[in-house]
């Protein structure tokens, strides 16, 4: 067993021994208060699941402000390290928003990222920092943690299903992740194949187009309802999982704010019912 193998194995051990929620084959048991949330549609006919990244598969918040003091703290810097990664993030929408409206052309997340970094950098001292420590800090996004259960539910479901990314990163980013977490991805989709950032319909569209499948032989899963909710709207099915420590403790989602095909209190749940 590798090093990455181990860390993923200790870690998702751990958040299993944490949850007590476990039957006696090892599967846990779907949440009561999730099911009211399921549209009770069967969900045969599912071909392909694609799946947001940032916050559903990876904790970007621990892992951002994990990087980002390797790389400052031995510099020199002291900063409250989650306040940066969330000030980072805060400038996320605000960012996309920006392509989104058509007032700047479309480039990539790690662009946007770069942006974000020099927008923020002012308020934690970072002004002096020079050109080749600012690149490598914009790729702490590249090096994010798969939350517990994640990589194995997601190789458990590609037994079934034709996988893949429809996140708003770019498209060497999220084969950086997949390489770090051994995401077993079939293609890697979502913005840069549709030019455009979720939640506008071509990405979703462009995403079943890409694996040649109808919209509704496509599963988007999500820990956040808003991204669900526009791949609704646009005829694909719809998959909650739920992340509740995505900003901090109990802070996520624990229930999708619409209705969904299928609706997850954790990544293994939904893979162990969606490939039993």
């Amino acid at each position: 067993m590798n090093a990455l193998s181990r860390r993923d194995f200790l870690r998702q051990a751990g958040w299993l021994s944490a949850q007590g929620v476990l039957c006696g084959a090892g599967l846990a048991h779907a949440s009561p208060s999730l099911a009211q949330h399921e549209t009770g549609k069967a969900v045969d006919g599912v071909k392909a699941m694609v799946f947001d990244v940032f916050g559903t598969l990876v904790d970007w918040r621990t892992c951002v402000a994990r990087e980002s003091r390797m790389i400052l703290e031995p510099m020199g810097y002291k900063l409250d390290w989650i306040a940066f990664a969330n000030a980072w993030r805060a400038e996320y929408q605000p960012g996309m928003e920006e392509i989104r409206a058509g007032r700047k052309p479309f480039s990539r997340l790690d662009v946007v990222h770069r942006g974000m970094l020099d927008r923020v950098r002012p308020r934690f001292g970072l002004q002096s920092l020079d050109e080749p420590t600012l690149r490598n800090l914009n790729l702490v996004w590249h090096r994010l943690d798969a939350w517990p259960g994640v990589t194995a539910g997601l190789h458990r479901l590609r037994r079934k299903f034709m996988l893949g990314p429809c996140s708003n990163g770019n498209i060497s980013l999220m084969v950086g992740l997949a390489r770090r977490n051994e995401f077993p991805w079939d293609a890697i989709l979502g913005a840069e194949i549709a030019g455009d950032y979720k939640p506008k319909p071509r990405v979703y569209l462009a995403a079943a187009e890409a694996l040649g499948i109808e919209p509704h032989e496509c599963m988007m899963v999500a820990a956040h309802s808003n991204d669900l909710e526009a791949a609704a709207k646009v005829g694909l099915r719809t998959g909650f999982v739920a992340q509740p420590d995505e900003f901090g403790p109990n802070t996520g989602e624990a229930t999708p704010t619409l209705k969904v095909d299928i609706a997850a209190s954790s990544f293994q749940e939904f893979a162990s019912r969606m490939v039993p």
